[in-house]
């Protein structure tokens, strides 16, 4: 039993750990538009030689920050944790598909994003993990 708990520890700071350098790094997206390639990220866009800060208020960028945020501020709690970045990573993954996939033909997701859905099962997994061995520990 210790050894799945030492496992659900594992997994929850892992998970915390991927969840915060996915939020902080601009490589949720990766696209090529009039030959040069181009990435960005909840915080900052990068074009062939520097990065911007997002200036636009864009719904879902706001909400999935804001549900990034929040999972950040509760990583304690593994459950809680996984919900609020599985809500963030669905809003960004079906506005994003809506609106790059009618716009550009040469894009995908980036190694940012991809770490946001690694924490998601790390964190579900960590939270199981407590919720159906830590009673029996007792």
């Amino acid at each position: 039993m210790y050894s799945f708990m030492g496992g659900g520890l594992f997994s929850a700071g892992v998970g915390n750990i991927l969840l915060v350098i996915s939020t902080a790094t601009d490589y949720w997206m990766q696209y090529h538009k009039s030959g040069s390639y181009m990435h960005h990220g909840l915080w900052r866009y990068c074009v062939p030689g520097k990065c911007m800060t997002h200036t636009d208020s864009i719904a879902y960028w706001d909400a999935t920050r804001a549900f990034m945020i929040l999972s950040i501020l509760a990583c304690f709690f593994g459950i809680i944790i996984g919900f609020l970045v599985l809500l963030a990573m669905a809003v960004y993954t079906g506005m994003t598909v809506n609106y790059y996939g009618k716009r550009y033909w040469n894009w995908r997701f980036s190694w940012s994003y991809i770490m946001g859905w690694v924490s998601v099962v790390l964190t579900f997994f960590s939270g199981t993990l407590y919720v159906y061995v830590g009673p029996m520990s007792r």
